[in-house]
C-alpha cells in the first residue's frame, strides 16, 4: 500500500485500536469496520452501557468524551433504527464510534450512567426518531413542541407534517390546524426558472412569449 499523507499509519493504528477493543468486548462485539479513517464497532443492543464503559475507563482507551448520540432510520430493516455513539479521547487523540441496531418498540439501555451528556442526546433521538431509551430519568421530547404527532426525522414522516402552526387574531392565541395544500396555486412549467408565477419577470421572456428583440 503506498504512503500518501499517513493514512496506512492511521489505518493501522486504528486496527490495533479495533483488535484491542474487540479483546475485551469478545462478547458484546458483532462487527468491526474501518473506513475513511474511522472506526466503526457495531455492538450487541443490550451490552451498550459495559462497551461504553469499557471504553471510557479502559486505560489503553480512554475515551472520555461523548460527542453525540444520534439516530439513523432504515425502514425496510426488521431493525430499522440504528443508535449511534461518538466518543473523543483527549489523552490519546482518537475518536470511535459505536453503534447498535433497535426498533420502535425495543429500549436500548441508557447512556446517562457512564456519560452524563447523553441524557439530552437520548431525548433528541426520542423526539426525532421514537427511539425508546430504558432507564433513561426523563425520557420526553426535546425540540418539538407540547403535542407533538410522529417524529420528524423518521424516513415515513411526510415532509408537509401533519399540523401547521398559526397566530389567531381573534382568539389572541397560537392554534393548531390540519395542514392544507392549496393545489390550485401549484401551476408548474417546467420549462420556466421562474416556476409557478404567472406574471412577467426581468429576464425570463416566455413569460410573455415576447423573446428579445421583438415587440
Amino acid at each position: 500500500m503506498p504512503f500518501i499523507h499517513g493514512v496506512p499509519q492511521m489505518d493501522d493504528a486504528l486496527e490495533e485500536l479495533g483488535t484491542y477493543v474487540g479483546s475485551r468486548i469478545a462478547g458484546a462485539l458483532l462487527d468491526k469496520k474501518i473506513a475513511h479513517g474511522e472506526l466503526t464497532l457495531t455492538v450487541a443492543r443490550g451490552q451498550i452501557t459495559n462497551v461504553l464503559k469499557v471504553l471510557r475507563d479502559d486505560a489503553r482507551c480512554r475515551f472520555e468524551v461523548l460527542i453525540d448520540v444520534c439516530g439513523v432510520d432504515y425502514p425496510a430493516r426488521e431493525n430499522r433504527f440504528d443508535v449511534v455513539y461518538h466518543l473523543l479521547s483527549p489523552r490519546t487523540n482518537q475518536r470511535i464510534r459505536v453503534k447498535l441496531e433497535t426498533n420502535d418498540s425495543e429500549p436500548v439501555p441508557t447512556a446517562t450512567g457512564v456519560f452524563s451528556a447523553a441524557e439530552w442526546y437520548e431525548r433528541e433521538a426520542y423526539d426525532m426518531y421514537g427511539i425508546l431509551f430504558s432507564g433513561h430519568p426523563d425520557l420526553r421530547r426535546l425540540l418539538t413542541d407540547y403535542g407533538f404527532q410522529g417524529h420528524p426525522l423518521r424516513k415515513d414522516f411526510p415532509l408537509t407534517g401533519y399540523v401547521e402552526v398559526r397566530w389567531d387574531e381573534e382568539q389572541k392565541r397560537v392554534v393548531y390546524e390540519p395542514v392544507k395544500l392549496n393545489q390550485e396555486f401549484r401551476n408548474f412549467n417546467f420549462e420556466s426558472p421562474w416556476e409557478g408565477v404567472d406574471y412577467p419577470l426581468p429576464g425570463d421572456e416566455k413569460a410573455s412569449g415576447n423573446p428579445p428583440g421583438r415587440a
